[in-house]
């Protein structure tokens, strides 16, 4: 098995089959967002090949040199619960050594699946991340923040390349109404809805 990038065919060929049935369409970015920043050189949509067969992805929203988040992470349907998640990751480590890859996966105390999303920490927990000192919200959805480095990573840079990703992205007026990093635990939940709004 080999990660690899695709060509643009096949990564709309992913999108369709993996990522719409993966991800909540609220949580998933449009495809013309991932090529448009493929394109301008701030997204990695690193595939796993078996064969010719597409099987899992693993794609990285780029910051500042070194430092990269890990937007997506799917396995294909037909081979989910079979390792191959873990696969991915010791595959991208390999792909991505020197990057500090950091993420975001649903914080189990306001999740529609508190078993799921117990079960998906446990998974990063596992294969190596370790979780940050601090939550995130985007789009009405809090978050725990995961990042996968060779050492611990200090909270303020993690969160100051956490910010960028997203402020080199969004307009100010979006980032300041969806965006919190880090999340006030205190703070009424901002409202939800889909990344393109």
């Amino acid at each position: 098995m080999e990660l690899r990038m695709p060509s643009p065919e096949q990564l709309r060929t992913v999108y369709d089959a993996h990522l719409r049935e993966a991800f909540p369409a609220a949580e998933l970015k449009p495809l013309e967002n991932m090529e448009q920043m493929w394109r301008d050189g701030w997204y990695r949509p690193w595939c796993l090949f078996d064969g010719d067969d597409i099987v899992g992805e693993c794609f990285l929203w780029l910051g500042h040199p070194g430092w990269a988040l890990l937007d997506y992470l799917c396995v294909s349907p037909q081979r989910r619960n079979t390792g191959l998640g873990a696969v991915i990751l010791q595959k991208l480590r390999e792909r991505e050594q020197g990057t500090v890859i950091f993420g975001e996966s649903e914080a189990p105390e306001d999740a529609p699946d508190h078993d799921m999303a117990v079960r998906r920490l446990g998974f990063y927990a596992r294969n190596g991340l370790r979780t940050a000192g601090y939550d995130t919200e985007m789009f009405g959805v809090h978050y725990k923040t995961l990042y996968l480095a060779e050492g611990p990573v200090d909270d303020t840079a993690l969160m100051r390349e956490h910010r960028f990703v997203y402020q080199n992205t969004f307009t100010p007026e979006k980032y300041a109404k969806y965006v919190r990093i880090p999340c006030d635990p205190d703070a009424a939940p901002g409202p939800k809805v889909p990344w393109e709004q």
